[in-house]
């Protein structure tokens, strides 16, 4: 079943107030400031999804031992673990937010080192804790060189771990940071934007192995939460699951993007005047569009690569792909196309979400 959601680009991003950082916390009987608070709907101006990552840093402490897990735990009894990082500003926060309250046991800024530890208590807990989601950033600064080991040692133990990271532009996270009065966690006696080129140093590695990049540059906490619900809503793990995203090469590209189609080869039908009104979620345009030579058969090609690079990604464990479709505005031609794509994948069983982030910005 294909899932339609709109990109908007907000006129005015703001975030919210940020909060001290908590070690952990469970399902229920949690502290209401542990989380932004959700922006009522009538609120004009959409909240950029995180607090600006509050500055809170954790105090030096000795070096944490994380044994591996004793062999009498049974392999089906170990829980399965998202990890979440990326940029401070980004979204972390309201990302830990929405797996929480999807029934994940979520646990704020721990120090890498004690990723295998909470596992193993997971998995002592005789199904009563199932699914973990642990927040990692650089406020931990020691302990965040540990994450690497931690990883490695997850692996040996079969565990199920996924890596989601957040990203966004500078210029938006400047704002966001701006817009609390809050000091970038490692902009020290410089500037906001020292501390995001520092930053992006530091988390480069682990995004290039992240199973989920999400770009919240644009996005508000509801359209962050519903990136998110697509993504651990459903009860059963697909196989692979697909964002399909149509934009406007003058735009910019998607910084979250695993794979660019240029559907610039195709006649604009922006210079048809009775259809430059409509979108091409309009059948007189999508008509329009796969009535010209070669557009079809660059469908039916395009969908058999896809089958191929599928495979692929099945096969070296990842789980989610970004395919981003675009023409000139992102109005005709790459919306039409992504909904026909969008609808091979599904047909295919891929479960797949298309978003069409510039359609009405022009």
């Amino acid at each position: 079943m294909t899932e339609h959601q709109h990109d908007t680009h907000p006129t005015d991003e703001r975030d919210l107030a940020p909060t001290a950082p908590q070690q952990g916390h469970g399902e229920s009987g949690e502290d209401s400031s542990r989380h932004p608070a959700t922006p009522d709907s009538t609120t004009p101006t959409p909240t950029a999804p995180d607090d600006a990552e509050h500055d809170a840093r954790h105090e030096d402490g000795a070096q944490v031992s994380t044994d591996s897990t004793p062999p009498g735990i049974p392999e089906a009894a170990i829980p399965e673990l998202v990890i979440i990082s990326g940029m401070s500003g980004a979204g972390r926060s309201t990302a830990a937010k929405c797996l929480e309250d999807l029934g994940w046991f979520v646990v704020d800024n721990l120090p890498p080192a004690l990723i295998p530890t909470m596992v193993e208590l997971g998995a002592r807990s005789q199904g009563n804790v199932a699914r973990i989601a642990v927040v990692v950033d650089v406020r931990g600064r020691r302990f965040f060189d540990n994450l690497r080991e931690s990883l490695a040692d997850l692996e040996s133990k079969n565990v199920t771990r996924r890596i989601v990271f957040l990203e966004s532009s500078d210029d938006a996270l400047v704002r966001r940071f701006e817009s609390v009065r809050r000091p970038h966690p490692l902009q020290g006696d410089g500037r906001i934007v020292d501390g995001i080129d520092a930053e992006r140093e530091l988390l480069r590695e682990l995004r290039g192995d992240a199973d989920l990049v999400i770009d919240t540059s644009s996005l508000n906490v509801h359209e962050l939460r519903a990136k998110m619900d697509a993504q651990f809503a459903g009860e059963e793990e697909p196989e692979l699951r697909a964002t399909v995203m149509s934009f406007g090469f003058k735009y910019g590209l998607p910084v979250d993007a695993d794979l660019v189609v240029d559907m610039r080869f195709l006649p604009n039908p922006h210079w048809v005047p009775e259809l430059r009104p409509y979108t091409g979620l309009n059948e007189e345009v999508a008509a329009y569009v796969f009535n010209q030579p070669g557009a079809k058969e660059f469908l039916d090609r395009y969908a058999e690569l896809l089958q191929l690079i599928a495979a692929g990604y099945r096969r070296e464990g990842k789980r989610y792909v970004t395919i981003a479709v675009g023409c000139t505005g992102g109005k005709h031609r790459s919306v039409a196309t992504s909904e026909k794509l969008a609808a091979r994948l599904a047909a295919e069983g891929v479960e797949t979400v298309v978003v069409h982030r510039d359609m009405g910005r022009e």
